[in-house]
């Protein structure tokens, strides 16, 4: 990979043959595990200026019609996590001369607060061609990282690096979208119960923002453009609906635009600061979610089972599995292309006609092979071309039989081989090791993807974002009950592996040694299960949820996870943070192997200026509907701060006040569960016990604390 600095630029056509269509990659880390920001992308002409709303790449609109940009979301990597996008460059409009990458910050952080800021440009087959660190941001709140433009022909890159203090306000108006100022009123104070002294006063919100694409006659007739995401309770530009006037007629028939705009946090007070919503690039229909609640059954009894396009009870073998979750998986790809399209867009796989075969026979000397499934994308009389290997249950990946598949796909003209099981990938650990001929031409990329990915998109697509129609969405409602059935074999990560048991078992009776090379494969195990209860709760939340990495990008992961495996030897404890994307919460996950017992929890700041009484007794009030058994715990400056359970504590508030008079910073939150026996995700398995314990966490706990987290926000 070439490594370019600030202002240089180079041919992408020089460093790769198969640069039509390329990755993206945004990447940084966070100390604190709190901060983060989000990537656009756009489009402008010669004249530097966007042509419309529809040239503005985002959260809410991830993905332009024609294929050439598309959003892939967040990725969990070692040091942190990373953005990536999707840009068939073949498909860009020639009027477009530049594509912008740029990303903005929310939650009250600057660029100055992350590490380790960095664009990469990979090639199709996932070759990194170009790379570009960022080393002197401050205190922007909006970044463009870089460029992609046209030179003839060609396609080349320049790094750029320049920051914005207006956030991406500021960065939208250089490219022809206009802010106009707007008030948003103020919040009423919440009531205090009598006999409490009254908090400090809260000083009015700050102004909103709304963006409209600039040049247009007037607010009435000019459609909006999509703005910056705002951050809570601080000064800068928010979001705010679009004028009657002007959603009146515009557009086209068939449907409301989509909304944008950061959501606010879930369970957010009705009062909390959050950004509005404004129209999005329109659409030609409305995009089709399902229902939340069932529809009543008119089944006779409760042990009747709904007939199912994709029956699994007849399974009977690893094989047949295998066959039909292939079959299954490849055919609602091919029919419903917003799927697809997700799926295969992070292999570089342009948007186009998409076929999928299974059980093909391919040449390979004297014996032919049959991968388990082929798929085709044809675009502009370009075929973008894949082999699948699928394994269900536990069975692994073989490398011999992957091996085959590469050098077959060499051969061929194949872009990528996916591989496709219930493991779990892992940055900087290869699912299988496979040689390839560097003296070959044509590169062929090796992906792989988790059963349980599979889930987490189809999850998003039917009860948050929404398809092209009901058919499409009803056919991956099936294909989430059949990758759910219990004889389906695709549930995901599902197995701690043969050292869980040796390695408990020595944690137990004090015989684990330093250096026990099986404690270092139980921590990769434990990687692999909190990365997928994250897809899980990103795929019932709506929002991406990763897991925080609080060390210095560019650090050796093989290090990390050694110094993990010394930890687990000398206190018996498995540890993990994580958090979903627009929250400032940071829940964290500890398996204590010695007491048998998982404790999931979450630290909250109490609101700057505010009494310790009246902050305990709004937190006793939120919590009302959480579990009597949580533990709740005063943290204060210096000290061990007074605790208890919820139970104890709603009748006498004031114990978690400290005697002592010192500060109260915060409260740290705590359900403890029984840890289960076995190593894989059965009743009693150690997986269903995590999934459990954070489920049971973030429903009755995390779910209620929004209006406190938005005050605290606001005073601090």
């Amino acid at each position: 990979m070439r490594e370019i600095s600030k202002g240089a630029n180079v041919s992408l056509t020089a460093l790769s043959e198969d640069a039509g269509s390329v990755v993206v990659s945004l990447g940084w880390s966070s100390a604190s595990g709190a901060g983060d920001a989000d990537v656009s992308v756009l489009l402008v002409g010669e004249d530097g200026k966007v042509r419309s709303e529809n040239d503005f790449y985002f959260y809410n609109n991830p993905a332009a019609a024609d294929g050439s940009v598309q959003l892939l979301g967040k990725t969990p990597t070692d040091s942190g996590d990373e953005d990536r996008i999707g840009v068939d460059l073949t498909a860009v409009p020639e009027e477009v001369a530049r594509i912008v990458v740029a990303a903005s910050q929310y939650g009250g952080t600057r660029f100055g607060d992350l590490d380790g800021l960095r664009m990469t440009v990979a090639d199709r087959s996932g070759e990194p061609l170009v790379g570009f660190s960022i080393d002197d941001a401050s205190v922007e709140t909006a970044f463009i990282f870089g460029e992609l433009y046209r030179r003839g022909e060609e396609w080349k890159f320049r790094a750029v690096g320049q920051g914005y203090e207006t956030g991406l306000a500021g960065l939208a108006t250089d490219f022809g979208i206009a802010v106009e100022e707007s008030e948003e009123p103020e919040e009423p104070e919440e009531p205090e119960p009598a006999g409490e002294p009254p908090e400090p006063g809260v000083a009015s919100e700050p102004q909103a923002a709304r963006t409209t694409t600039a040049g247009t006659p007037g607010p009435a007739g000019s459609p909006t453009a999509p703005a910056a995401p705002a951050d809570a309770g601080t000064a800068g530009p928010a979001v705010s609906p679009a004028a009657p006037q002007a959603a009146e007629g515009a557009g086209t028939a068939g449907g409301p635009a989509a909304p944008v705009g950061r959501p606010p946090a879930p369970g957010a007070a009705p009062g909390a600061v959050v950004p509005a919503q404004a129209r999005g690039p329109r659409t030609t229909r409305k995009k089709v979610t399902l229902p939340k609640a069932p529809g009543k059954s008119l089944a006779e009894n409760e042990s009747w089972r709904p007939a199912r396009l994709f029956p699994v009870p007849s399974l009977k073998s690893d094989k047949e599995r295998e066959v039909r979750a292939t079959s299954v998986l490849l055919s609602v790809m091919a029919q419903v292309p917003e799927f697809g399209r997700r799926l295969t867009a992070a292999f570089g796989a342009p948007a186009g006609r998409m076929q999928t075969f299974t059980e093909v026979s391919l040449p390979h000397g004297d014996t032919p092979r049959r991968p388990d499934g082929v798929i085709r994308v044809e675009r502009a009389g370009k075929l973008w071309t894949a082999l699948v290997e699928t394994k269900t249950n536990g069975n692994p990946l073989r490398p011999e039989q992957v091996q085959q598949y590469m050098d077959i796909a060499a051969r061929r003209g194949y872009e990528s081989v996916i591989t496709l099981s219930n493991d779990v990938a892992l940055e900087g650990t290869a699912m299988v090791d496979v040689k390839v001929d560097g003296r070959r031409k044509h590169k062929v990329g090796l992906w792989h993807l988790s059963w349980a990915e599979v889930a987490h998109q189809a999850q998003l697509l039917i009860r948050h974002e929404g398809v092209g129609n009901a058919a499409h969405a009803w056919l991956l409602q099936e294909l989430l009950a059949y990758l759910q059935h219990e004889q389906s074999g695709c549930h995901g990560f599902q197995n701690m592996g043969p050292a869980w048991v040796p390695v408990r078992n020595g944690i137990e009776d004090e015989t684990l040694c330093l250096g026990d090379p099986r404690a270092t494969e139980v921590v990769e195990s434990w990687e692999r299960l909190i990365r997928q209860v994250c897809l899980r709760l990103g795929g019932e939340l709506g929002q991406k949820a990763l897991p925080v990495q609080r060390v210095r990008r560019g650090s050796d992961p093989r290090s990390r996870r050694a110094a993990a495996a010394e930890r687990l030897c000398l206190d018996g404890r498995l540890s993990a943070e994580l958090r979903v994307e627009g929250t400032s919460s940071v829940i964290t996950v500890t398996a204590d192997l010695r007491t048998a017992k998982i404790r999931t929890s979450v630290d909250v700041p109490a609101p700057e200026g505010s009494y310790p009484l009246v902050t305990v007794r709004r937190l006793v009030r939120l919590l009302a509907e959480a579990p009597a058994d949580l533990h709740v715990e005063s943290l204060v400056e210096g000290e061990n701060g007074p605790r208890g359970t919820l139970e104890r504590l709603r009748p006498e508030p004031g114990d978690l006040v400290p005697r002592s008079g010192a500060a109260l910073t915060g409260f740290r939150l705590t359900l403890i569960k029984g840890m289960g026996n076995s190593r894989g995700n059965t009743e009693s398995g150690f997986i269903r016990s995590v999934d459990e314990g954070v489920d049971r966490f973030r429903q009755g706990v995390v779910a209620h604390l929004g209006p406190l987290e938005a005050r605290a926000g606001r005073r601090g």
